[in-house]
């Protein structure tokens, strides 16, 4: 996260029955657990729909197909005592290869190797608010 620049990134929500995958981040300052769908920045030059079938494949090994847009979000946050500002092009996909659709969790990595463990959680825990699902307003979207 760059101080003082808009950020534009794309997120993907994969659906099985009444889960959604997401990664779960934690906010040192906060002492708070979040859950995000998989996704990342948009790099100059490409569209989001380009820069989230990138991502998802660097850093879960994942071909998608059936990418279909739903909405975009302005996401203005706090994240470990910094100010965020994000434009955030929210998706829906299907994973190529089914084996995605049939392990509880699995891991991925960031571009600068940082390991993430990714969940397929229900869409219940985060409408009931037993769960944080950002960026917010994405659970108006689904």
């Amino acid at each position: 996260m760059k101080k003082g620049q808009i950020r534009a990134i794309a997120i993907c929500v994969f659906r099985k029955n009444d889960s959604i995958l997401v990664c779960e981040g934690f906010d040192e300052v906060k002492q708070d657990y979040y859950y995000r769908p998989i996704g990342g920045g948009i790099e100059y030059g490409e569209t989001s729909s380009n820069a989230l079938k990138r991502e998802v494949l660097e850093e879960i090994g994942a071909n998608i197909t059936n990418v279909i847009f739903l909405g975009t979000l302005e996401n203005i946050f706090t994240y470990n005592g910094d100010l965020g500002h994000e434009i955030v092009f929210v998706y829906n996909a299907e994973f190529v290869e089914k084996s995605f659709y049939e392990k509880p969790s699995f891991v991925g990595y960031e571009d600068n190797g940082v390991q993430f463990k990714l969940y397929w959680k229900p869409i219940s825990q985060f409408t009931n608010e037993k769960l944080r699902l950002v960026p917010e307003g994405l659970s108006t979207l689904l």
